[in-house]
C-alpha cells in the first residue's frame, strides 16, 4: 500500500500517527530526499526514512511529536558536528551508530480531530452537525437512547439535543465514559432540574454545560449551533479539554549492550534472547557482534 493511501486509511480510522518525510540526505546514507514513512504509537515504522541506526532516532522523535502534537524538523548526525540553526521546531540528535552522512527529516503528527457525538433529531442537532463539520470536527449522530453512546473513549464532546427522552441517563453514560464536555440543550430551569436528580459531584457538574453554548444571545437553530461549537473550541483551546487518543502499546527504552546507545524499542528493533534475557540493539551490526561475543564465534 502506498504511503498516501495508508495516510487516508489511518485518518479514516482516527488512528494517531506521524508522517515522516526525508527533506535532505547527505551521503553516505541509505535514505534519499522524498523518502517517506508512517510511525504509529507502538513504534511501528511503515515505509523508509533511513536504516536501522537512523530509525531509532526517528522513532524517539516521532513519539515525542505525537505527545506534543507539534511538527519537528529532525537532523540526525553521526558525530558531534552540531552546525544546525537553533530554531523553534528544529532538533538535532547525534547517533553514534551512523557510519556517515546526515539526514533531515520532517515529522508531522496527525492527531484525530475532536469527535462530537450529537444525540437527537431536532433542527438544533442538524445545524450543529453541519457546524461541527465546517470547523473540522468529526461528527457522529445518535438516537436519544442512553445505551447508544458508541466508542466513548474516542469522544471529545457529547451534545444532547433531543428535547426530551432519557436525557439524565445519557448524561450519566457520558460522564461515566469520561467525556470531558457534556452539553444539554435545555432551559436553565429544566437543565438544573435534570442535573439535580443525578446527584452529581462538583467535578462532574463542571463537565456538564446547560444551558449549552456561549451566552451570545442565540435564538435560531443555526445561532445556537454556533454558540455550542464556540464553547467546545474554547474548552479545547483554553480550558484543557483533551482530544482522547486510542490506547497505544507500551513503548520503552533499552540500552544497547555493545555501543551503549539508548534504543527506543519498536516491533522492528533488532533483538536477541539469550539465557532467557532480552537484549535490544541499535542495529544489526551491534546485534551480530553481541551474538558472536556470547557464542565465542
Amino acid at each position: 500500500m502506498k504511503i498516501a493511501e495508508r495516510v487516508q486509511q489511518l485518518v479514516g480510522s482516527r488512528t494517531p500517527f506521524v508522517h515522516a518525510t526525508v527533506v535532505r540526505a547527505q551521503q553516505p546514507t541509505s535514505a534519499h530526499a522524498g523518502d517517506e514513512a508512517i510511525l504509529l504509537q507502538d513504534g511501528t515504522i511503515e515505509g523508509f526514512v533511513g536504516g536501522q541506526c537512523a530509525q531509532n532516532s526517528v522513532r524517539k522523535a516521532a513519539l515525542g511529536a505525537l505527545q506534543s502534537n507539534e511538527s519537528v524538523l529532525l537532523r540526525v548526525l553521526p558525530d558531534g558536528d552540531l552546525h544546525f540553526p537553533e530554531a523553534p521546531g528544529a532538533a538535532v540528535v547525534v547517533n553514534p551508530c551512523l557510519s556517515g552522512g546526515a539526514l533531515e527529516i520532517f515529522l508531522e503528527p496527525q492527531i484525530p480531530a475532536p469527535l462530537v457525538h450529537i444525540y437527537g433529531a431536532t433542527p438544533i442537532a442538524d445545524a450543529l452537525a453541519v457546524m461541527c463539520e465546517l470547523v473540522g470536527f468529526g461528527v457522529q449522530r445518535g438516537v436519544a437512547e442512553a445505551d447508544s453512546l458508541d466508542s466513548p473513549t474516542d469522544t471529545t464532546a457529547v451534545v444532547i439535543a433531543s428535547h426530551g427522552g432519557p436525557e439524565a441517563e445519557m448524561i450519566r453514560v457520558a460522564l461515566d465514559a469520561d467525556v470531558g464536555y457534556v452539553g444539554l440543550v435545555a432551559s436553565r430551569i429544566r437543565g438544573e432540574s435534570i442535573l439535580d436528580e443525578l446527584g452529581l459531584t462538583d467535578a462532574e457538574r463542571a463537565r456538564v454545560h446547560t444551558p449549552v453554548g456561549l451566552p451570545i444571545g442565540a435564538k435560531t437553530s443555526a445561532e445556537i449551533a454556533v454558540s455550542i461549537v464556540a464553547e467546545v473550541i474554547l474548552a479545547i483551546r483554553k480550558g484543557g479539554l483533551a482530544v482522547p487518543a486510542r490506547p497505544a502499546s507500551v513503548v520503552f527504552e533499552a540500552l544497547d549492550p555493545v555501543c551503549g546507545m539508548t534504543v527506543t524499542v519498536g516491533p522492528d528493533t533488532p533483538h536477541l534472547t539469550i539465557d532467557e534475557v532480552d537484549y535490544w540493539f541499535c542495529g544489526t551490526g551491534c546485534r551480530n557482534s553481541f551474538a558472536a561475543m556470547k557464542t565465542g564465534s
